[in-house]
């Protein structure tokens, strides 16, 4: 067994190292304009590779619409992830593939502010220039237990949903200032939602499916394909009066060959149902963008960040309880009102989605958590909180920059190391 896995391991270095290499001859032989030097004011720092790009993709609009004050770009680091960034972003894209590249554009640029849509390791090799500010974004908002990382700590400022998020890390965080540091915005994101349903209006009750991924440890074991998922499949596609909307997490199954599998089934039973019934129309979506799947009747969720991109809609959520006994679940929030799903109660998840859908109670639940996660969600609301919050940290450098005017500059790129590139390929190479 441990030759089988030196030999495994072995073949992924070799397959990584191929393709990055591709992928690299590939951006090469793009003409890509980078922006003009010193015309950027604000960075979005994305190290990740393509398989995370959900991350980045659901600020694209917000970004945009920031762009019409202040020259926004990304900063990537990865081949993979650029070559498909380069296709669909609305902002610049700059690949940097070794820090040296790093600080030669940074150099040319009057950045003053950069965001982060995660806790990338590589966002470490950006901390280092210390005069513009470091500020996480993150890319949803969650009670999962990434939402309250000490991580927070390595940023100047993180942009935060609202109230539910300060209560959240004023209990998890000792001695971090949030007054100053946590900017509530709301979610910019929701004023952008768009795109047209692969179905007619009928008289179906459409349900969105939307799984997170198995989770790379116990404490993060929140999805719910391997243990609920076919059994809310089989039941909505048995039913005339249902439409289902599958989206599972792109990360699923890369992990759990039982999650895998889970998947691929629910996947087939779809592509059945619909040849049993061409006008069920259920869906399997895997597509980059979303918005008018959050329009659905009522939605199942798991622990996620989906919760609360629903949850901003104000419409009907079902949450699935983690089979797990060590998934660490916050019922101070949102979490302890929710409508939940347990593996056992799956196979007769009509009768959950009508409570959800018809009680009162619920109803008036689900309103009170909405305006307490995400505050005014009337349109436009929270895009202008976040222009708001990156005026005032404009006006903040501003302010510090005059202060330390007569300073000496200091050469944020010395000392600086060479690294891998993140497709896994020795940048020497």
């Amino acid at each position: 067994m441990p030759v089988l896995d030196d030999l495994r391991s072995a073949r992924r270095v070799v397959g990584n190292a191929i393709r990055s290499r591709r992928t690299r001859r590939a951006l090469a032989r793009r003409d890509v304009r980078r922006p003009a030097p010193g015309s950027i004011r604000i960075a979005v720092y994305f190290a990740d590779t393509a398989v995370n790009l959900y991350q980045v993709r659901q600020w694209y609009a917000p970004l945009a619409e920031l762009a019409k004050t202040h020259p926004v770009a990304f900063i990537t680091r990865s081949p993979g992830a650029t070559l498909e960034m380069l296709d669909e972003s609305p902002v610049p894209v700059v690949y940097v593939r070794a820090v040296t590249d790093l600080a030669e554009f940074v150099a040319g640029q009057d950045i003053r502010i950069v965001l982060y849509v995660n806790q990338n390791a590589k966002n470490f090799q950006m901390f280092r220039y210390g005069r513009m500010w470091h500020v996480f974004i993150n890319h949803g908002e969650s009670d999962k237990m990434y939402m309250t990382t000490n991580q927070f700590k390595a940023y100047d400022y993180a942009f935060v949903a609202g109230a539910a998020a300060l209560g959240r890390l004023s209990r998890k965080l000792w001695d971090f200032d949030l007054a100053k540091r946590a900017i509530p915005i709301g979610r910019p994101q929701a004023d952008h939602l768009d795109g047209t349903p692969p179905y007619p209006p009928d008289d179906r009750t459409v349900v969105l499916y939307a799984p997170t991924w198995e989770g790379d440890r116990p404490a993060a074991a929140y999805g719910s394909i391997a243990s609920h998922g076919v059994a809310i499949a089989d039941a909505l596609l048995a039913s005339p009066e249902h439409r289902l909307i599958y989206r599972p997490h792109p990360r699923s199954g890369v992990l759990s060959p039982e999650y895998r599998e889970a998947n691929r089934r629910i996947i087939a039973a779809i592509a059945a149902a619909n040849a049993r019934d061409p006008q069920a129309r259920h869906v399997y979506d895997d597509g980059p963008e979303l918005g008018w799947q959050l329009g659905a009747d009522v939605a199942i969720t798991d622990i996620s960040a989906m919760v609360y991109d629903r949850l901003a809609t104000g419409k009907p959520i079902v949450v699935t309880r983690p089979v797990s006994p060590d998934a660490e679940v916050d019922l101070d929030g949102y979490l302890g009102s929710a409508e939940w799903l347990t593996a056992d109660e799956a196979p007769r998840v009509e009768a959950v989605l009508r409570r959800a859908l018809d009680d009162p109670n619920s109803r008036r639940t689900l309103a009170t958590w909405s305006e307490h996660h995400f505050g005014d969600t009337a349109p436009g609301a929270a895009t202008r909180r976040f222009h708001a919050a990156i005026e005032h940290l404009m006006l903040e450098w501003d302010r510090f920059a005059a202060e330390h005017a007569d300073d000496v500059d200091a050469d944020d790129a010395a000392g600086l190391d060479e690294d891998e590139d993140p497709e896994g390929m020795p940048l020497g190479a």
